[in-house]
């Protein structure tokens, strides 16, 4: 088939790439001349494991293309995806459809013949309605039929999700397109990926059920975590304890700093305020949000509370910059507001991660990027892993603790077990587990 992907961001990239594996002829387009020209030259604008090596395997093939300009790929399209940017807007905090309106009205004047025109963007309920009213009313003779066909990938592991899904959503209006779309994912059909058609409204809305959903599960285990921590039980048994009942399952069960991400923050919010518009509030959403963000600051507090109370004039050594391992992304990312909240406190900065620093130096200022995690523990008062990287899984302690301070690991991931680092001379401070060197005195206080 012949697909046309409007947006070329991490979305439209990886779905564009793995369309293209499947067979397809692909066109990616973009207005942003300086990423198509990297493209082009095989530069990828975001860090995704092995999208690299997949971009220029079907480039070789002549399946993928990459242009500025929509009119051809869009008028020769059997499908046109619209995988623009739906960043929530800063004055109330709904999802900003500007680039998803105005890619519409360009393929409107662009397409040909019959078209399915499908968002992939994440949009609230009638952002389709919208779409098609803009085609129509942009080029009446247009014959589209538009779908919601929702992106389900997690950063870091895009392409394996893409290509096992554990499921595929498709919501129309029109039957027409029910057999283009079928035959788009006909290629995962030895795979038994599900396919679930539906009605365009529900399949935006679940979408962001789904982030909604994961969101609280997240919040749900952060707040047993402390509980753990006052009652003296462990999070991590208490999460495979509840994670082993297939109701409730054992993924986003770990406990951490807070959920961050291109997705979660702002999906949330936007499902909080179509509630609130339709007058029908999701209260359990709305805390969820409120918790996750006091949470992060939070965590900085924990810092100041293993450091003595007091940050002001020392060196804290942070590892891990991005909201997650394997991406680059730093879009609220738990990381800047821990490292503000430090520096608010007086400490001086340095840290590592092993592909965000270039994405973290437009977040923070006044933080020394260091090349390593043992550079980072150079003189530090403490350690504190915020991103739990491979590489900061099997760390050399009798070195760290050669090069730091104050022998101390604020280990906000539970990466590693107490006695691991204890007898290397190292106090250890982790996430919902009994036994933890802060008293719970001195950290109530510090809250």
């Amino acid at each position: 088939m012949r697909i046309a992907v409007i947006g070329s961001g991490y979305v439209g990239l990886v779905s564009g790439a793995c369309l293209a594996d499947f067979g397809h002829e692909v066109t990616c387009v973009d207005v942003a001349v300086d990423k198509i020209e990297a493209l082009k030259a095989g530069r990828m604008p975001i860090y995704e494991p092995g999208l690299d090596q997949l971009v220029a395997s079907n480039v070789r093939a002549g399946r993928l293309h990459f242009t500025t300009d929509l009119t051809s790929p869009v008028a020769e399209a059997d499908v046109v995806f619209i995988a623009v940017g739906t960043p929530a807007r800063h004055r109330d905090g709904h999802a900003d459809l500007a680039y998803v309106y105005a890619a519409a009205a360009e393929v409107a004047k662009a397409v040909k013949g019959f078209t399915v025109v499908a968002t992939k963007s994440t949009v609230p309920v009638g952002t389709g309605d919208e779409v098609e009213r803009i085609i129509r009313s942009t080029n009446p003779h247009a014959d589209v039929a538009v779908v919601s066909n929702p992106e389900f990938l997690r950063e870091g592991a895009a392409i394996k999700d893409f290509k096992l899904p554990d499921r595929i959503v498709v919501g129309l209006e029109d039957e027409r397109a029910r057999e283009v779309m079928t035959e788009v994912y006909r290629p995962l059909y030895l795979n038994a990926a599900p396919v679930t058609f539906t009605e365009r409204r529900t399949a935006e809305l679940t979408k962001y059920a789904a982030n909604a959903f994961l969101a609280m599960k997240i919040t749900f285990i952060n707040e047993m975590a402390d509980l753990c921590e006052k009652v003296g039980a462990d999070v991590q048994g208490v999460a495979r304890g509840i994670g082993l009942d297939n109701r409730i399952g054992s993924k986003f069960l770990n406990p951490g700093p807070g959920y961050g991400g291109s997705c979660f923050p702002k999906d949330t919010l936007a499902l909080v305020k179509t509630a609130q518009d339709h007058d029908s509030p999701l209260r359990l959403v709305e805390i969820t949000v409120a918790i996750n963000e006091q949470r992060k600051r939070n965590m900085a507090r924990r810092v100041i509370s293993a450091c003595g109370g007091d940050v002001r004039g020392k060196t804290i050594g942070i590892l891990g910059l991005t909201f997650k391992p394997n991406t680059d992304d730093m879009r609220d990312a738990p990381s800047i507001a821990i490292i503000q909240a430090l520096q608010d406190a007086g400490a001086i900065i340095q840290a590592h991660d092993p592909e965000g620093m270039d994405s973290a130096r437009e977040h923070m200022d006044h933080v020394a990027f260091m090349n390593g995690p043992y550079d980072v523990a150079k003189a530090a008062h403490a350690l504190v892993i915020v991103t739990e990287w491979e590489s900061f899984r099997a760390l050399d302690f009798d070195r760290l603790r050669g090069a730091m301070a104050d022998p101390l690991l604020v280990d906000l991931r539970n990466v590693y077990r107490r006695s691991q680092v204890a007898r290397h001379g190292f106090r250890y401070v982790s996430i919902g587990r009994p036994g933890q060197e802060i008293p719970i005195a001195m950290l109530n206080a510090a809250e």
